[in-house]
């Protein structure tokens, strides 16, 4: 059961008005998700701006790839619906998007990455000397892996956000982690 009610378009605060007009423009509909955000100018604003940052990281598939695993790992419901849609329009197949929400892909540099996502999520950071070196040796460089690890915080976010608040769900429902 939802713990915030999503703003109405003229209960925006002032401050969080263009960002959430530029994503609802761009997304067609105004997810609940966004709409409770936008309570807190301070947050959404700050997450928006990492978030538009990150888009720049990797490639979207790989992107898509590691939020799956990240939100699986942190139990968001919300936002496996949500990057199952957009690992759809990624058009990542659909066995891939399973493998993803695994921790693994058929790809192997994109493999190794969301292998290496999945260890920093699960072990909060505490990768080792292996781990660092099997993501170096599929060819990310030491930047492109400070990319997976914000890539990891900024969908940690938004997981715990919807977590936390748990907004009605606006997108289409996927199978629990045991059916997969």
């Amino acid at each position: 059961m939802p713990r915030t009610a999503p703003l109405k378009p003229e209960q925006v605060p002032a401050d969080s008005k263009a960002t959430l007009d530029a994503f609802s423009k761009n997304l067609g509909f105004t997810p609940n998700m966004l709409a409770a955000f936008a309570q807190s100018p301070i947050a959404f604003n700050a997450w928006a701006a990492f978030r538009s940052s990150l888009n720049k990281a990797l490639d979207m598939k790989t992107r898509e790839a590691i939020s799956l695993i990240v939100s699986e790992v942190n139990g968001c419901n919300y936002c496996l619906a949500v990057h199952t849609y957009a690992a759809n329009l990624a058009k990542l197949p659909a066995d891939e998007i399973i493998l993803a929400r695994k921790g693994r892909s058929s790809d192997p540099k994109r493999d190794a990455a969301v292998q290496f996502a999945r260890k920093v999520i699960e072990a909060r950071g505490q990768v080792n000397d292996a781990d660092m070196k099997a993501v170096r040796d599929a060819g990310y460089t030491d930047a492109n892996v400070m990319e997976v690890v914000a890539l990891v915080a900024m969908f940690s976010l938004t997981n715990f956000f919807n977590n936390v608040f748990d907004p009605e769900k606006d997108y289409p429902p996927v199978p629990p982690a045991g059916s997969i």
